[in-house]
């Protein structure tokens, strides 16, 4: 899969007294462009839970914080999908300065598929796996 790329501008609220973007932000910045992904793929979180019972959560997640993003920057947000799981995704992402391509943060983010209702693993259904599979 070729990496798919989300902007991202940081806004004030999204920094600490330091100036800087506060670090669990960051996991705000890469959640929406998981979300992003999906949507590019034809799917949307509330319809899956609705139709199909399933949700997507974080079952684990890696994060190295290698340079601070600042007030007003313009981010790229990078996803690629590491290896898919017959219940869950694993997602290497990126966080990169646009105006001069530092890499900011970087992760291995890893989705379980749950049952909706009862919040228990589930397979990927096969729609969505032949997607993400052909994207990768």
């Amino acid at each position: 899969m070729n990496e798919f790329l989300w902007p991202v501008r940081v806004y004030y609220e999204d920094t600490d007294s330091g100036g800087v973007v506060y670090h669990t932000n960051y996991l705000k910045f890469l959640e929406r462009a998981r979300t992003e992904l999906l949507r590019s793929f034809g799917f949307e979180q509330d319809q899956l839970k609705e139709q199909v019972n399933i949700i997507f959560a974080v079952r684990n997640i890696n994060v190295d914080y290698l340079k601070p993003a600042q007030f007003n920057d313009l981010l790229q947000v990078g996803v690629m999908i590491k290896r898919l799981g017959p219940a869950s995704i694993v997602f290497n992402q990126t966080i990169s300065r646009e105006s001069d391509s530092s890499l900011l943060c970087q992760a291995e983010v890893k989705i379980a598929c749950l049952t909706a209702d009862t919040l228990r693993p589930c397979p990927i259904p096969d729609n969505i796996a032949r997607k993400i599979s052909h994207a990768g």
